[in-house]
């Protein structure tokens, strides 16, 4: 099955992205505690699709043997997935992206693979500091502004417009799954 995977910093909002996407309060299970996804984890979309959950990456509180098994993990997923279609990469409104997302975006860039950068927590700022921050978010990643998405897990904002894009890359991807962005 085709696969969206989901990656991020710790504690970005990937699994409360996931479980808003398809609508469901705990199909991902979320935590306060940066880190708690440790494996990769794939959940199956009305037998058309997968999501998939990727490891946090920065300050997870997890021992350092299981941070060091997370980098060979996601590379080699990232890099060998045939069935992976886009990946979905997360990072907070309220901070500046750092040298691991730009990393990964020149990363995935350089292997062709298809790349959403979705700025999380956008309830958490002012409609002023949201335009600041859009701006510095897509400097640092090398996007146009209007290339970057927004989401917010409490308000719902984004959902239907990050839908909306993954069906205009992939419009067999999704197939009629794509109406559980309504709702």
């Amino acid at each position: 099955m085709p696969e969206i995977a989901f990656a991020g910093r710790s504690n970005v909002g990937k699994s409360s992205l996931i479980n808003v996407l398809v609508n469901r309060k705990n199909l991902v299970r979320t935590s306060s505690t940066p880190g708690r996804t440790q494996l990769i984890n794939f959940f199956q979309v009305n037998n058309q699709f997968m999501l998939v959950d990727l490891p946090g990456f920065g300050f997870a509180k997890v021992p350092l043997a299981v941070k060091k098994q997370w980098g060979p993990m996601v590379e080699t997923y990232l890099s060998k997935r045939e069935n992976l279609k886009v990946v979905v990469l997360l990072v907070d409104i309220r901070r500046t992206p750092g040298e691991e997302e730009q990393q990964l975006m020149s990363w995935l860039t350089a292997y062709s693979i298809p790349v959403l950068v979705v700025a999380t927590k956008c309830d958490k700022v002012s409609k002023n500091e949201k335009a600041r921050q859009a701006a510095l978010i897509a400097q640092h990643m090398g996007l146009a502004k209007s290339d970057l998405h927004f989401f917010s897990s409490l308000t719902k904002e984004g959902k239907e417009s990050l839908w909306k894009t993954i069906v205009m890359l992939h419009p067999d991807l999704v197939g009629e799954s794509a109406g559980i962005a309504k709702g």
